[in-house]
Parts: structure tokens; sequence; C-alpha cells
């Protein structure tokens, strides 16, 4: 099988697109790439569909041994990245050739890389996504995270432009965070008082964050009602348990949930959140929901932009 070998699959690797959309009600989660800008742009450098599945590893140590010709592309956190021993940039597009050694080291700053290869690895898709969830057991190689051994299949690629994204349109991932939050319809539980107290006041990530969720640490602040009636969760919810410690739900959250929330953060900054370690500030503030539609505008029109702007080496 031509492809890409596992020779160490690094603290957390895993096989992922954009997400398993429309199987909530079977109890299916949507997955999907934590950080998807950056996951979208090592695509996009190579010319694949944005959803082209990739690897996402986290914290890094990822070893893979090509056997066969195509080209890569390494996105998303800052860290060390080499092909045969020799140090290759990040968010540039790199010819690779059977017997190649490429290899990420550990971040530096961020949480998750991504790298793809020229059209996408070859995965058999499992109710419309290959997006790995583990506590599913869904996705990627049998629900698996890569491991040691395993084989990536690949088609060889002979002739594609090498692209570089210009180091000044690559995102900085930074120690203090400011999260745009839609109000939902059970923020009307939180005392006026409440809100404010949310909105002033900073929070801190705690270890306790991962695929699922983000556990912040900070001022509490109180529902007028401690639990409500189990509903299906969005992406970016933002739940807040009777401790009062607010919790940022992702990729991996599960579909129901009774806690309240007092909304959700928009998934440009969802992103932002997912490359943050233990310790980063972090900040809400209100939007609209035209707002967020706004800024969801301007960022396509911007990565539209930005892609005219392209390196070729």
């Amino acid at each position: 099988m031509s492809g890409f070998e596992v020779i160490a699959a690094g603290v957390l690797s895993l096989l992922q697109d954009n997400g398993r959309f429309g199987q909530s009600a079977l109890g299916l989660t949507t997955g999907g790439a934590m950080d998807a800008p950056s996951a979208r742009w090592a695509n996009r450098l190579l010319g694949n569909d944005y959803g082209a599945p990739l690897i996402e590893c986290s914290v890094g140590g990822l070893q893979l041994r090509t056997n066969t010709s195509s080209y890569i592309a390494v996105t998303g956190a800052e860290l060390p990245l080499s092909i045969n021993g020799k140090t290759a940039e990040l968010w540039t597009v790199h010819k690779v050739q059977p017997g190649d050694v490429i290899e990420l080291g550990m971040v530096s700053q961020g949480l998750r890389a991504y790298l793809a290869v020229a059209g996408g690895f070859a995965v058999t898709p499992q109710f419309g996504s290959v997006s790995t969830v583990l506590r599913e057991g869904i996705g990627g190689l049998k629900g698996n995270k890569l491991q040691s051994g395993d084989v990536l299949a690949a088609q060889p690629v002979n002739q594609l432009p090498r692209l570089s994204l210009p180091l000044a349109y690559r995102p900085q991932f930074n120690r203090i965070l400011t999260l745009r939050l839609i109000e939902g319809y059970q923020v009307e539980s939180f005392p006026v008082t409440e809100r404010q107290r949310f909105y002033l006041n900073s929070y801190k990530v705690t270890p306790q964050a991962d695929r699922m969720g983000y556990k912040l640490t900070g001022t509490a602040i109180h529902s007028q009602q401690s639990q409500l009636l189990s509903e299906g969760i969005c992406y970016g919810a933002v739940q807040i348990p009777p401790d009062g410690q607010p919790i940022v739900l992702l990729n991996d959250r599960q579909t129901l949930g009774g806690y309240p929330k007092i909304g959700s953060v928009l998934s440009l900054d969802c992103a932002l959140l997912a490359q943050a370690v233990a310790g980063t500030e972090l900040y809400f503030t209100p939007i609209s929901p035209e707002q967020a539609h706004n800024a969801l505008c301007l960022a396509k029109v911007r990565t539209d932009a930005i892609t005219s702007q392209l390196v070729s080496l």
C-alpha cells in the first residue's frame, strides 16, 4: 500500500477532517479538526478540498516514513519540523520521496499541529466522516488514535506547486484570549449581576482541557436554575455547572446536557481556544448574532485575499 507509515505516533495523533454532521440523533458528536482554520490552510496549500483527511498531532512527537512520492504541509502550532533530519518550514509545501522520514518535534507555542498530504489520506468514512472520536470508537483507523506500524494510504503525486503562507499571515497563539460569545435563551436564568461578573473578570484554562471541552477557573457565576431538562449542545456552548466555573464545549462534546448555558463562543475563537495551553488567561465579550455572522463573512473574505498572496517557491 502506497502512503505513509507511522514510526512514532507522538502524544496524541488522530485522523480528522471537517467533522461528522447530522448524526446527533444517533448520539454521535461532530469531531473534526480542533483548529479548523489551521487544518484548512494545510489542505489549501496543497490544493486539496478543505475537508480532506489529515492528521491532527497534539503536543508533538509524530514521525512518519514515506513510501510514495507526494507533497506535505504542516500548519497550526509552532514546533520543529524536519525531513530526513533537515529543518523544514511550517506553513509550506514540501516534496517527499519514498524512504523519507518526516518528524514533528514538541510544540513551543500552541497545542495542535496539522499534517496534510496531497490529495488527502485515503481513509474510509464512517457516518459521513473520517474524524476520529476516541470516546465513541469511531472514525480514523478502527476508531483509534494512530499507533506505530499504522500505514496511511495516499495516492502518489509527482507534480504540485510549492506554495508557502507568508509569516505575516500565520496565526499567533497568545497567552491572553478574548472569546466572543453569542448569548442564548438560557442567559435569562443568570441575574444581571452574575452576567456582569462573567464579562468583567478573567478566567484561566485548567489542565482539565481536551477535545471534549475546556474547563476554566476564575470568578464563579451562578444561574437561578442549577439544572434544566437535557437538550442538544452546540459547538462552543458555555456550560455553567453547580461550582460556577465555565466549561467551553468543543468538537468531541456530548450531544446532550442539562447544565445552564450562558451562550456559545464564536467558532473562530473556539479554534484559538483549542490551541490554548493550561494557564492561558481569557476573557468573554458578548456579541450579537449579526456581529457573529459578519465576523465569519469577513474571515472568509480575508482568507480568500490571503490565498492570492501565497508565495511560490
